[in-house]
């Protein structure tokens, strides 16, 4: 009888081991279907041919797409991102880079950025700018400038786009986007992205994938971007130090962004809704 116990157990003990051995093997993702958004499954799907500049922030501060441009840290480091590492800002702290040559020549074009940051206290917060030292003109704002504006509560922000058409000429005409209240953009990942139509001088202003405004600029074309020369992620173009236009400095209203970037896709057309919606969707799953 003992035998018999000891032979049905041997058994019973070899059976399970077969069977922890195929539920260790069991993959469920492999069953999953693939997500997909509109017809794609990647971020890198959307606009492949268009994309012309990218910083994502992974341990360096390149433009994946032009390996001589790397851009300067000034007090910045590396945190954990939207997607791998992400560029990690301060008080007084931004990266600075040359204007890829992609970007000088661009005439339609969408920029989308991610930023993960606190409540804006401090004054107006540039996400990223591109210079316009004009010389014998104002050259106050730069050139193309994402940022939220003063007038932030606890749970809504203030965004603000301006664009400049003929970077360091007093001839150029400004495009003033904003400013949309859009909500809860603090304490998690955000993002922005901006197109532009050059045919019909048209800007769109997306928030987190969703069209907040749409703005025709009479006279804004043509875009020329020849002449601009730095572009800063973390600030505004007067922040920096020395500031990017020589006709102005730092001011009291304007701060820094102290949180995370990642993720800055430049691209030379304007990406339609359904792309940049499905972009912002993919990015957000790590796809």
């Amino acid at each position: 009888m003992k035998k018999l116990f000891n032979k049905y157990s041997i058994a019973l003990l070899i059976t399970s081991i077969g069977l922890s051995s195929c539920v260790k093997k069991f993959d469920p993702a492999s069953y999953a279907p693939s997500l997909n958004i509109n017809g794609y499954t990647s971020a890198n799907q959307i606009a492949p041919t268009n994309l012309v500049a990218r910083w994502g922030f992974n341990g360096d501060l390149k433009d994946s797409l032009a390996s001589t441009t790397s851009a300067t840290a000034v007090g910045t480091s590396f945190t954990p991102g939207l997607l791998g590492q992400a560029l990690q800002g301060a008080s007084n702290a931004y990266a600075l880079s040359d204007v890829p040559a992609a970007i000088q020549n661009l005439h339609s074009f969408t920029f989308s950025i991610w930023v993960n940051m606190p409540e804006n206290t401090n004054g107006a917060v540039g996400l990223m700018d591109m210079d316009n030292n004009q010389s014998g003109g104002p050259g106050f704002w730069g050139s193309m400038a994402i940022f939220f504006d003063n007038g932030a509560t606890a749970n809504t922000g203030v965004l603000k786009i301006h664009a400049f058409n003929v970077t360091g000429s007093p001839a150029g005409i400004d495009g003033w986007l904003g400013g949309y209240t859009v909500n809860n953009p603090w304490g998690g990942w955000i993002n922005v992205s901006v197109t532009y139509d050059d045919s019909t001088s048209t800007f769109v202003v997306y928030y987190n994938g969703a069209s907040v405004g749409t703005s025709q600029v009479a006279g804004f074309a043509p875009l020329n971007w020849t002449a601009a020369k730095k572009m800063v992620f973390g600030t505004l173009q007067f922040q920096t130090t020395p500031s990017l236009t020589a006709n102005t400095g730092a001011q009291d209203f304007a701060s820094y962004q102290v949180g995370a970037t990642d993720e800055v896709r430049v691209y030379n057309r304007a990406l339609t809704s359904i792309e940049v919606s499905s972009l912002v969707a993919l990015q957000r799953r790590g796809k």
